[in-house]
């Protein structure tokens, strides 16, 4: 469930869900108002309290910070301080979606960073705070521009990984036996481990080996006419030329 943290009220009275995410689209109250355009005028009284709703609860908790350049990027800091008002489980970074030109919206494609952009900002979150106290890099999707930030509590030693193998996948058949068993339970009794294709800094950069990666035809068209920059072809995790 996703919820864009104006109603902390439906937060607290939530029943147990898988992943309870919360959009964390800006840090101060003056990026929140130019990013989402808030109904409300106690739109950043209601945005705090959202997310200090969420450190109650038992299932597991998501800020989802989806980065627009020139509008929320500008402090790290800022975004590291409100990690301590809702301790969430997880971290999730992304790229903002160009969806096109439209009367809604002023947004063009500059405003879409990188995935390497997205990597950058996320690591400058980690850094500031004493967050990596707490938190460390999990994992990443290049094809998503998607950083996954996560509690350490989710890296358990395994006979395979004594030093620890992360466990960020939901095993859901576990989640709903617990449901209807009746008690109450946490976000630790229904993980599953994290593939290592799926890890940050892996080869694979979050692709599933199983899959097969397809490129638009105009931009294989423009790799082999010589057409995207070395800085362009790095974005990718094979040339779109080689297609």
């Amino acid at each position: 469930m996703v919820t864009n943290a104006q109603f902390p009220e439906a937060i607290h009275n939530l029943c147990p869900i898988t992943q309870l995410y919360v959009s964390v689209d800006a840090a101060t109250k003056e990026s929140l108002k130019a990013v989402d355009r808030p109904l409300f005028a106690d739109f950043w009284e209601r945005y705090l309290e959202s997310l200090r709703a969420i450190r109650n609860k038992k299932q597991r908790t998501v800020y989802r910070l989806t980065l627009v350049k020139g509008l929320n990027m500008s402090c790290a800091s800022d975004y590291a301080k409100l990690v301590a008002l809702g301790e969430p489980d997880f971290l999730e970074i992304k790229s903002v979606t160009f969806c096109g030109e439209s009367k809604a919206s002023s947004l063009n494609i500059t405003h879409v960073p990188w995935h390497e952009e997205v990597k950058a900002f996320t690591e400058a979150i980690l850094a500031e705070e004493g967050l990596s106290d707490t938190y460390e890099l999990a994992c990443e999707h290049q094809h998503s521009c998607i950083v996954l930030l996560a509690h350490k509590k989710y890296k358990r030693p395994t006979l395979s990984h004594p030093d620890g193998q992360w466990h960020t996948w939901i095993n859901y058949d576990r989640f709903h036996e617990l449901t209807r068993g009746g008690t109450d339970f946490d976000s630790m009794e229904y993980v599953a481990p994290t593939p290592d294709w799926a890890l940050y800094g892996s080869q694979e950069a979050g692709f599933d080996p199983k899959e097969t990666r397809v490129y638009h035809n105009r931009t294989v068209r423009r790799a082999k006419a010589g057409e995207l920059s070395e800085e362009q072809l790095r974005h990718y995790p094979t040339n779109p030329a080689d297609s």
